[in-house]
């Protein structure tokens, strides 16, 4: 039987209070009971005059931050109208039922006028990390590093083509160094500096929207302006560093800027997992003499198909040099300004090899293979994955950061960004971040009210 509601209960007049609306088991209330949010004060004291006129609440602010990450709003606009009339977001920013809502651009102006140029944000999410590190819910041992792109504001028709300077990599000074003693100890002379500082430049789209963004291009169909958050976890999930870059910057320039804020903020690791895209002399080096262990997959040869894999020409260490699969030596020539060795071999014997073209369609028909002087670390980090313990460390990815960013994604309003600068994505990251950081915290240590 169909019943029809014939009882109008709109205007009906009870006495209560918030806290009677807001649900024992909401996550504001977890979120409320996880962290005292009055740590905030002393961070802004110095930003405000003691004169003028009372300001907006500074926990007010960003605790209205929180509710727009935590719980995926798209916008500080939409997260005032819903503050108007959610009671749970009412009674987690201690409001009463007719208390006046700050208006949508009050953040935006306390940002440009106070934040803007502040580590707020990132002692912010430090914070809760110590909070959580105090719970002993930490467990940096292990440390996960990946990137995911966010969607910039901004039209990727609209950009015009740039000619810049390319980017200088964290371990190029030790680079330059360490290749030019190895080219001593080859009888060659060192590379003077001016080689090293002759600037080099690359060609770049860059937006006329949002100049500060790179663009990234996946495949046919992904080709976009955006930007990369490269984060690191503990095993557990947790965010422990996080850095903003251009959409355009790869993936293994950031891992060792990275892994030093998680060595300076919570210390060192004992293993670091990352994906195939890391896995490069530079990164293994850099790992293995810092006394951390590289756990790294796999990389398939990139060799055409029906030539020889460079694995197939043996490397004799004790001679220097390598062995084609024909048995000719190919001798050291030289080292070059990118770290490389060179081993060439006599092109007067390949010219009458019968499987010359299996090994090269060079003009001069001689094979040329390129070496690594950090490639020992690169072969350790090789080694080091068959370990059977290092193969369950990087499986855990898909449940530490991969996890993240699915579900900064799919629930943190992290797929897409309405703001514009690097600036101000570091600060959506280090708010988003945060957000899932304390979202887990509240989760984990949330007790049930005992009943009086």
């Amino acid at each position: 039987m169909m019943t029809k509601n014939q009882i109008n209960e709109r205007e009906q007049l009870e006495m209560l209070t918030i806290d009677q609306l807001v649900p024992e088991d909401h996550l504001v209330r977890k979120l409320d009971a996880a962290i005292d949010f009055s740590f905030i004060y002393p961070l802004v004291e110095d930003l405000y005059s003691p004169l003028g006129r009372p300001s907006i609440d500074p926990v007010v602010l960003i605790k209205m931050t929180f509710i727009q990450y935590t719980f995926g709003i798209r916008s500080m606009r939409q997260t005032i109208k819903e503050i108007e009339t959610n009671m749970a977001y009412r009674w987690f920013l201690g409001f009463g039922f007719h208390t006046e809502v700050p208006h949508f651009s009050t953040f935006g102006k306390n940002y440009v006028r106070r934040f803007a140029d502040t580590d707020l944000f990132e002692q912010i999410f430090y914070r809760i990390l110590k909070e959580i590190a105090d719970q002993g819910l930490l467990s940096p041992e292990h440390v996960f590093i990946d990137s995911t792109h966010v969607k910039a504001s901004a039209n990727k028709r609209k950009f015009q083509k740039k000619t810049v300077r390319k980017e200088t990599r964290a371990y190029e000074q030790k680079l330059q160094e360490e290749l030019n003693l190895d080219r001593e100890e080859h009888g060659k002379k060192p590379f003077p500096p001016e080689k090293f500082e002759k600037e080099e430049f690359k060609e770049i789209k860059e937006s006329t929207t949002d100049p500060e963004s790179g663009y990234y291009v996946k495949d046919e169909r992904t080709k976009q302006f955006a930007y990369s958050f490269h984060a690191a976890t503990d095993e557990k999930g947790f965010v422990l560093a996080n850095i903003v870059t251009p959409g355009n910057v790869h993936d293994s320039h950031m891992l060792q800027p990275l892994v030093e804020k998680v060595i300076d903020e919570v210390g060192r690791p004992a293993v670091v997992a990352a994906d195939s895209a890391y896995k490069t002399p530079a990164i293994a080096n850099f790992l293995i003499e810092n006394q951390i262990l590289p756990a790294l997959p796999y990389k398939r040869p990139m060799t055409k198909k029906g030539f020889f894999r460079k694995n197939e020409y043996v490397y004799d260490e004790h001679y220097d040099c390598y062995i084609c699969p024909e048995g000719q030596i190919l001798e050291y020539r030289t080292t070059t300004k990118e770290g490389y060795r060179q081993y060439a071999s006599t092109s007067s014997i390949c010219a009458s090899c019968p499987v010359i073209d299996q090994c090269t369609h060079s003009k001069g028909q001689q094979k040329v293979i390129l070496r690594h002087i950090w490639q020992d670390y690169l072969d350790i980090a090789e080694d080091v994955r068959h370990n059977f313990e290092i193969k369950e460390i990087y499986a855990r990815r898909k449940e530490t950061i991969e996890r993240v960013f699915a579900d900064g994604k799919e629930k943190h309003g992290m797929r897409w960004t309405t703001l514009r600068g690097l600036k101000k994505l570091s600060m959506q990251a280090m708010l988003t971040f945060a957000a899932l950081n304390l979202k887990k915290l509240a989760l984990w240590t949330w007790r049930e009210p005992s009943m009086a």
